[in-house]
């Protein structure tokens, strides 16, 4: 509840009078409370890059991580240089890194400690015996990538998936589909330019006969233009197109819609028939795009759809 006192208060940032109604306001307008805060964040980046350069101090290895200022970090230093033996704090301050790390190096023998009533102590000896110790570093070998052989002109693209050489170009820089010129003409990796097709649902449109036009859905469900494309978008209902019509898989969309009563597989099933593993089973059905259903607690996956995947589909 705001109070009728009228309180005398003096700006903070501009140093200007203003009657406040709280004793806790600090500023006299939304403006100065902008300003205020801005400079306190950018007094505070500046202590952080003044601690990440280490400018004041030339201290190799210090753990920045765990003190609050320069000053601090010179104090802990010049605390524990003499030191011939540390605690585990102390060994990962030098080492910056974490205690766990350093209980992990304990743990698996790189460095050696002494125990005694709880506390254990390090040798300042032990920590520089791991560097005159180590092994020569050797870097991971990179593993050499396969060259792609297979590959499709942009005509073969739009005549196999039907779709403008916009939409082409869009998913080849979006999705990073890899590309190769070759005496003027665009080559792109037909292993790549499958996987996302088949996402998009596009993986048995040899299988689909029956479509509908964007006409015939709305004379049939009453729907909008726009709740037709976000209703397919999201089911990821098969589409194709021709010149400027787009068409829709009759069965999917009926499905989707509840008009018609698929028949479905549970889990278990799917697993016993195919023999696969759970994981293999939802690896398929993910990849391919099989609709699916959750009934409960359980997952049923569309019958006809898998059938007609592993009528062609050779499980190595």
């Amino acid at each position: 509840m705001k109070s009728n006192i009228e309180i005398q208060k003096r700006c903070e940032w501009c140093n200007q009078l203003f009657t406040a109604q709280k004793m806790t306001t600090k500023y006299c307008s939304h403006t100065c409370n902008s300003r205020a805060y801005k400079a306190q964040k950018r007094e505070k980046a500046k202590e952080l890059y003044a601690i990440e350069t280490k400018t004041q101090y030339n201290i190799v290895g210090i753990n920045y991580a765990t003190v609050k200022s320069i000053e601090e970090a010179g104090e802990r230093y010049e605390k524990i240089k003499g030191k011939e033996y540390l605690s585990v704090s102390e060994t990962a301050f030098l080492l910056s890194v974490g205690r766990v790390t350093i209980y992990r190096y304990l743990h698996n023998g790189t460095l050696k400690a002494f125990q005694t009533n709880g506390k254990t102590f390090i040798r300042k000896a032990d920590i520089d015996m791991i560097f005159n110790e180590s092994e020569q570093y050797r870097a991971h070998p990179r593993k050499e990538r396969k060259p792609i052989t297979e590959l499709y002109t942009l005509s073969e693209v739009k005549k196999k998936y039907k779709v403008k050489e916009s939409w082409i170009y869009k998913i080849v820089k979006e999705h990073n589909i890899p590309k190769t010129l070759a005496r003027g003409k665009c080559y792109y990796s037909k292993k790549h330019i499958d996987r996302y097709f088949e996402k998009k649902g596009f993986g048995n449109m040899q299988h689909i006969e029956e479509w509908y036009s964007v006409k015939d859905i709305q004379d049939k469900y009453g729907l909008s233009l726009q709740a037709i494309y976000s209703f397919a978008s999201e089911q990821n209902i098969p589409r194709r197109k021709e010149g400027k019509n787009v068409f829709y898989s009759q069965k999917h969309f009926d499905q989707a819609k509840g008009y018609t009563t698929p028949e479905y597989y549970t889990v278990e099933e799917a697993m016993q028939k195919y023999n696969l593993t759970r994981d293999s089973l939802y690896y398929q059905v993910k990849f391919h795009n099989i609709p699916k259903i959750k009934a409960g607690r359980y997952i049923k996956i569309s019958k006809p759809e898998l059938d007609k995947l592993f009528e062609t589909l050779i499980i190595v």
